[in-house]
């Protein structure tokens, strides 16, 4: 019995391990990381870039595993916590829609010669707004 539920958590974990060492792999394939550490001027802190993302990833499946509710002390760093995680999902976006060129094809479907940073500028306020809206209405 005991070495039956061995081998059932040794596969569980291990499945759990590759499927989030690919997640990860695909971020930095797609230069999530890399931009975001061009962006930022601190290729000094890639160590810590390194360091993070791993207790990062092993802290949230933990965290998910075990249900641990999240004590915020209110509404204000609900706030900003979702505002980072948006902005890093936005990221993400974006350098996904980089690596797939998928800019250049809207660009000529929409027949838009200037001002693409306008028409993502304007996708992430609608977003903001969207998700203002949401919140302040009582629906999340």
């Amino acid at each position: 019995m005991y070495l039956k539920l061995g081998i059932l958590a040794f596969a569980g974990l291990s499945a759990g391990a590759v499927i989030a060492a690919g997640i990860f792999a695909f971020l930095a394939i797609i230069g999530v990381f890399p931009r975001l550490i061009g962006v930022t001027h601190t290729a000094g802190h890639v160590i810590l870039y390194e360091t993070l993302l791993i207790l990062g990833g092993t802290w949230g499946n933990l965290a998910d595993f075990y249900s641990v509710a999240f004590p915020f002390p209110g509404k204000f760093v609900l706030a900003v916590c979702g505002t980072a995680v948006g902005i890093f999902v936005g990221c993400l976006v974006m350098s996904l829609a980089e690596t797939l060129k998928a800019l250049p094809i809207l660009n000529r479907r929409i027949g838009l010669a200037v001002g693409l940073q306008y028409v993502i500028l304007a996708v992430a306020a609608g977003k903001a707004f969207g998700s203002a809206v949401y919140f302040l209405r009582g629906f999340g």
